[in-house]
C-alpha cells in the first residue's frame, strides 16, 4: 500500500484553465491592413516592447548565439523598457545597414512590411478547430478566397457603379425612384464577389509547391493539407457558375463576361506567368484594372438601348470608367513593387520571376513612373465630368504622398525604410481617392442643396411643370466641350 501525500495541493500542469471567450468566425481584423498594431500597443501599455533584430557576426560573438546551418542570420526577441524612439533608433540602423554578411554568407536585412495575410489568418484558426466541423469547413474555403482582396475589388466595382453619370432619363425627379437601381448592386456586389472567390482559389490550386517556398504564402489552406485539391476545384467551379450567372442574369452579359476574362486573366494567365516572366506584373495589373469597367458598365446597362457591349464600354461617355480603370491600373506598381521588396530573396528562392529581384533599380523606377500617371488620371475624371472641380485639388494632395514615397523608393533602392513608406501609402491611397472621387462627384452637392432647399413657386409654370427656360439653365457645361443633363 503505497504512502498517501501529505499535501492535497494539485500540480500547476493538473490545473484546468478558464475557458476561453470563443472569438467569431468573421472579425474586422481579417479586412484591416493594420491589425497588427493591438499587440504593439497592448505590450507598450505594459512597458515591454518586442521586437526582432537581425544577428550579426559581432553580435552572435557578444550574445553567444551562432548562425544556423544555412548561414542565414538567426533573430532574437529582447525586452526593453525604453520608450518607442528606442525601437525607431535600432530600426533606423537595421534599415541603414542593407546587406550584412555572416559566416561569409550575405543575408539581407528585410523589412516587415507586410501585415498579416487574411487567408494565413484564417487557416491558423481553421487547424485549430475539430475535423468535420461546420465551423472548420467553412473557415477552410473563406481562407481560399482572400477576402481582403475580395473586399478591394469588390469595393472598386461599387465604387465605378456609383460614380457613372446618371442620365436625365433616370433622375428622381423624372422617375420618383432612386436613380440607380438597388437589385441591380446586389447581383453586381454577390457576383463579383462569387467570381473573385472562384479566381483566388484557382490561383492557389495551381501553385502550392511553390507557396510552401514563401512565407507569406506557406500556411495557405491546400499547403497544409487542410482541404483536398479536388474539394478546392469543386469550390471553384461552383462558385464561378454562380457569380458568372448572377452576373448575366441579374446585370447584363458585358459585365459577366468581364468578369469570366478576369478569371481567365488571372488563374490561367497570371499565375503561370509568375515563374516565366516579369511581365507578370503588367498582366496582374489588367486584372486589377477590370473590376471599375464592370461597375461602369453594369450602371450603364440601366439607361442603354440596345446597342450592345460597344454602348457600354465604347463612345464619349464611358471614358470616366477607362479612366477609373487605368487608375487602378497605375496604382498597383507603386503597392506591389514596394510590398514586394521585403520579400524578394524569398521570390527568388521560390522562382517567381519578380522585378524586385531581377531588377531593382527598374523596380523604383516602375513605381514612381506609375505614381505620376495617377496625376494625369484624375485631371481626367474632372475633364469629363465625372468629378467636379474640388477633386482636382484633394486627389493631388493624396497624390503627391504616394509620388513622394515613390521617388525615395527609387532613389533609395528600398533601403531606409522607403519600401514600408512607399506600402502604406499606397495602403491609404486607393480607397482615399475613391472616396474623394464619391464626395466630389459631379452634380452631387447641387442636388443635395436643392433637396435642402427646395424650389419655390416662381419656379413653376402656368400648368404646374418646370419651365423649359429652367431645364436649359440646369444643363451642365463640361471643360470637355460636352453638355449633360444634372444627376445626383
Amino acid at each position: 500500500m503505497s504512502a498517501r501525500p501529505f499535501s492535497t495541493t494539485a500540480r500547476r500542469s493538473d490545473s484546468v484553465l478558464p475557458s476561453q471567450p470563443r472569438r467569431g468566425l468573421l472579425r474586422k481584423e481579417y479586412f484591416l491592413a493594420n491589425d497588427f498594431l493591438d499587440s504593439a500597443r497592448k505590450n507598450f501599455r505594459r512597458g515591454v516592447l518586442n521586437y526582432t533584430v537581425p544577428v550579426t557576426a559581432e553580435r552572435a560573438s557578444e550574445l553567444g548565439d551562432l548562425p544556423d546551418k544555412t548561414g542565414q542570420a538567426q533573430s532574437f526577441e529582447t525586452s526593453s523598457r525604453e520608450g518607442p524612439h528606442k525601437e525607431r533608433s535600432l530600426r533606423q540602423q537595421e534599415d541603414s545597414r542593407g546587406n550584412e554578411t555572416i559566416a561569409g554568407v550575405v543575408a539581407p536585412v528585410a523589412e516587415s512590411i507586410i501585415p498579416p495575410d487574411a487567408s494565413s489568418r484564417l487557416t491558423t484558426i481553421s487547424s485549430a478547430l475539430p475535423n468535420k466541423s461546420l465551423r472548420r469547413l467553412l473557415t477552410t474555403y473563406l481562407s481560399l478566397s482572400k477576402p481582403r482582396l475580395s473586399f478591394l475589388i469588390v469595393l472598386t466595382t461599387t465604387t465605378a457603379y456609383s460614380l457613372y453619370p446618371v442620365p436625365a432619363l433616370l433622375l428622381p425627379s423624372t422617375t420618383a425612384s432612386p436613380s440607380l437601381s438597388a437589385l441591380t448592386l446586389l447581383f453586381l456586389t454577390a457576383g463579383t464577389a462569387l467570381s473573385c472567390g472562384s479566381a483566388n482559389t484557382l490561383n492557389m490550386l495551381f501553385e502550392p509547391t511553390h507557396d510552401a517556398k514563401m512565407s507569406r504564402t506557406r500556411n495557405r489552406p491546400l499547403v497544409r493539407k487542410l482541404i483536398s485539391p479536388r474539394a478546392a476545384l469543386i469550390f471553384a467551379i461552383l462558385t464561378g457558375s454562380a457569380g458568372l450567372g448572377a452576373l448575366y442574369y441579374g446585370v447584363n452579359p458585358t459585365v459577366a463576361f468581364l468578369s469570366g476574362l478576369n478569371i481567365f486573366l488571372y488563374a490561367g494567365v497570371y499565375t503561370p506567368l509568375k515563374r516565366i516572366s516579369v511581365v507578370n506584373t503588367w498582366v496582374g495589373a489588367l486584372v486589377g484594372g477590370i473590376p471599375p469597367l464592370m461597375g461602369w458598365a453594369a450602371a450603364a446597362g440601366q439607361s442603354a438601348t440596345g446597342g450592345g457591349w460597344q454602348e457600354l464600354l465604347l463612345g464619349e461617355d464611358n471614358i470616366g470608367g477607362w479612366l477609373l480603370a487605368g487608375l487602378l491600373f497605375a496604382w498597383q506598381f507603386p503597392h506591389f513593387n514596394a510590398l514586394s521588396w521585403g520579400i524578394r530573396e524569398e521570390y527568388r528562392s521560390a522562382g517567381y520571376r519578380m522585378l524586385c529581384w531581377v531588377n531593382p533599380r527598374a523596380n523604383g523606377r516602375v513605381a514612381f513612373r506609375y505614381s505620376l500617371l495617377c496625376f494625369p488620371v484624375c485631371v481626367g475624371l474632372w475633364w469629363v465630368g465625372v468629378t467636379d472641380q474640388g477633386f482636382l485639388v484633394t486627389s493631388s494632395v493624396v497624390n503627391a504622398w504616394m509620388a513622394r514615397e515613390a521617388w525615395k523608393f527609387w532613389r533609395l533602392e528600398g533601403q531606409k525604410g522607403s519600401a514600408r513608406g512607399l506600402f502604406w501609402a499606397s495602403v491609404w491611397h486607393l480607397p482615399v481617392v475613391m472616396c474623394l472621387c464619391m464626395a466630389h462627384k459631379q452634380g452631387l452637392w447641387h442636388g443635395v442643396w436643392r433637396s435642402i432647399m427646395g424650389r419655390g413657386e416662381g419656379d413653376l409654370g402656368e400648368q404646374g411643370m418646370w419651365d423649359d427656360n429652367d431645364d436649359e439653365t440646369e444643363v451642365q457645361s463640361l471643360p470637355s466641350g460636352r453638355t449633360r443633363a444634372p444627376y445626383v
